[in-house]
């Protein structure tokens, strides 16, 4: 179950209700970067329930609604309920639940020794003949995946080693911007940041605390995907 709440403070500019910028920790930009690793149809499932705009919903909704006559059960699954990388195991629970794929996919080869090529095919499925010798491929082996030719796996395997999890760094505060960009956090940047906005006048800034909860989650999931100043949307509309 998503409990976990996430606290945040942000530079409101009073004259025109905007957000200027959000001093967050690790645990809002792990949670923002956990966003990028969700397959695209855990966002449709998040996002159905509360209104989402386009229509990936209903491509969603035609997998849901064909039966076992026209859609292979099997596969079903693979797209409603996809698998999250184990790696955002690690991410604050502020969104629902998803899978996470942490059950290494097993392949298999035959087990016979006696053609020469039997052990250069690899099957996914246990009952899959050989084609050299046409005995069950089911003898299972291990893949063995190269991180040096895979940036995302290294990324994810880096984050997953980390002895804090997540994706970011700990040991420092992050600027977040309305727009969602993301940069670390300095002094020289706030005020360069106060210079490119126009602020005249700090009596008209001011300090917000706020918490970002599964209703905020999924609410800045959704308006992410349409908006450009998603932190004022998601934490100053209707207040």
């Amino acid at each position: 179950m998503a409990t976990d709440k996430v606290s945040l403070k942000l530079l409101v500019n009073k004259s025109n209700r905007t957000v200027l910028f959000a001093e967050a920790g690790k645990d809002f930009v792990d949670f923002l970067f956990h966003i990028l690793a969700l397959p695209v149809g855990t966002v449709i499932q998040l996002l159905t329930k509360t209104g989402m705009v386009g229509s990936l919903g209903n491509l969603y909704g035609s997998v849901e609604k064909l039966n076992d006559v026209y859609i292979k059960s099997s596969k079903k699954d693979i797209l409603l309920k996809p698998k999250a990388p184990s790696c955002v195991s690690e991410i604050p629970l502020i969104l629902p639940e998803t899978s996470l794929d942490s059950t290494p996919k097993t392949y298999y080869r035959c087990p016979q020794r006696s053609y020469s090529n039997c052990s250069s095919y690899v099957a996914e499925d246990p009952s899959a003949k050989c084609p050299q010798c046409n005995n069950s491929m089911n003898q299972p082996v291990n893949l063995v995946k190269s991180l040096a030719g895979n940036p995302a796996a290294a990324a994810a395997s880096a984050a997953e080693s980390n002895s804090k999890g997540g994706f970011v760094q700990g040991v420092v505060t992050y600027m977040v911007m309305d727009d969602l960009e993301v940069k670390p956090m300095s002094t020289i940047s706030s005020i360069t940041l106060l210079n490119e906005f126009n602020v005249k006048e700090i009596g008209l800034l001011e300090e917000r605390v706020v918490s970002l909860g599964m209703d905020e989650g999924i609410k800045l999931l959704r308006t992410s995907f349409h908006s450009k100043k998603v932190l004022t949307d998601v934490f100053l509309e209707d207040k």
